[in-house]
């Protein structure tokens, strides 16, 4: 199969979709891959390195798409890229398509085959392609909320680990997935006051065992979390609904018993976001105040660092780009887990909490397999 690598247009988005070595393994397997010229260049990847695994080289994105069936990205099509769409295409990015409605209606549209990687699951029921992305976002979600209590960034001038004799932060991260236990460790190892608020017990109880008197853990009950925000420096929002726009945890009538100059990061801002009163915003402009509360809501957290990213995120999902490239019904039909990606397809939303989310019909995925175009 011909495999396509365009180059990034989303604002302050440095990633690319493919390595070297995912090359390598594609053309090892009898595949063709074509990387639009200056691709890696964001992650320090030079198009030579690229050429020399294997990798064909192209001028720009139409004839990336034009050429290539199977579309790698990072994120989401962004609307010149959704015109280039055809039915014999398959995407394979991360759609977060819960909280957008053009988007998604737009792929419908196109006919094309649209896979996210954020609803794939692995046999387990994780999420192995969203989980090194959020490793990531959640460490950068605490170094960013730690630069915004500084004074010159309009913060209240503290810092975040405190030094001896002088009190360090509390830091609150709601939600203790893979986002909020990178969130809590890097503030744990910055020397923050650290509570981790979860509605699964289980998760409280491993939690608790794993780190005893160093993390402080709480039910996440609407009652418990508003009776611990004034006392916050920062706030981490990492609530996940794999698929589902992300439920407010924080609404703006609460924002006032908040201190001011405290920082919220939703590092949900991608499904919808889990404060009332997040917006998205971008790593070149990434903060503003409701409140006098500063909020930090950049939609690709990990874009800033795609010498990390890259990396970490194509070592996930190349397994998974080798099965679609030697034929993509059988790797959805052979993966349960695969299949769960499968977010649109026959000109149908087949993702159930995306289709909830927006009020559009949902059709099965396995229903859809018979319309999906013969060569892939």
């Amino acid at each position: 199969m011909q495999v396509g690598v365009p180059a990034e247009t989303k604002a302050d988005e440095y990633r690319v979709a493919i390595t070297p070595a995912g090359v390598r393994e594609l053309v090892d397997a009898g595949h063709a891959v074509l990387v639009q010229r200056g691709a890696g260049l964001g992650s320090g990847i030079p198009d030579r390195d690229f050429q020399e695994q294997g990798a064909t080289l192209a001028g720009d994105v139409q004839t990336v798409f034009r050429d290539a069936e199977l579309i790698l990205k990072v994120k989401e099509p962004q609307p010149a890229e959704v015109a280039l769409l055809e039915p014999h295409h398959v995407l394979f990015a991360y759609l977060h398509l819960a909280p957008n409605p053009e988007l998604t209606r737009a792929l419908v549209d196109s006919g094309a085959t649209c896979i996210a990687y954020e609803t794939v699951e692995d046999r387990a029921g994780r999420l192995p392609l969203l989980a090194p992305m959020s490793e990531v976002a959640g460490r950068i979600a605490v170094q960013a909320g730690a630069s915004l209590l500084e004074k010159p960034r309009g913060g209240p001038g503290k810092l975040l680990g405190g030094v001896p004799g002088v009190a360090p932060c509390r830091v609150l991260v709601i939600g203790g997935g893979v986002v909020g236990l990178s969130a809590a460790l890097m503030g744990m190892g910055m020397g923050a006051h650290v509570c981790v608020f979860d509605r699964d017990i289980e998760r409280l109880r491993q939690l608790a065992l794993l780190y005893e008197t160093r993390m402080e853990t709480s039910y996440g009950s609407q009652f418990n979390v508003e009776r611990r925000l004034p006392e916050a420096d920062l706030v981490i929002g990492a609530v996940l609904v794999s698929g589902a726009r992300a439920p407010h945890v924080i609404v703006r009538s609460q924002l006032g018993s908040m201190k001011p100059g405290s920082v919220l990061v939703d590092v949900a801002i991608d499904q919808g976001g889990c404060f009332e009163t997040s917006h998205p915003t971008t790593h070149s402009d990434p903060t503003y105040q409701v409140d006098g509360i500063t909020h930090y809501c950049v939609a690709n957290m990990p874009g800033a660092v795609p010498k990390t990213s890259t990396y970490a995120l194509t070592n996930a999902t190349i397994p998974h780009v080798l099965r679609l490239a030697d034929g993509v019904v059988a790797a959805l039909e052979d993966d349960p887990g695969l299949m769960k990606g499968l977010n649109v397809a026959g000109r149908q939303v087949t993702c159930e909490p995306v289709a909830e989310a927006l009020g559009l019909p949902y059709v099965a995925a396995g229903e859809v397999m018979a319309t999906l175009p013969a060569r892939p």
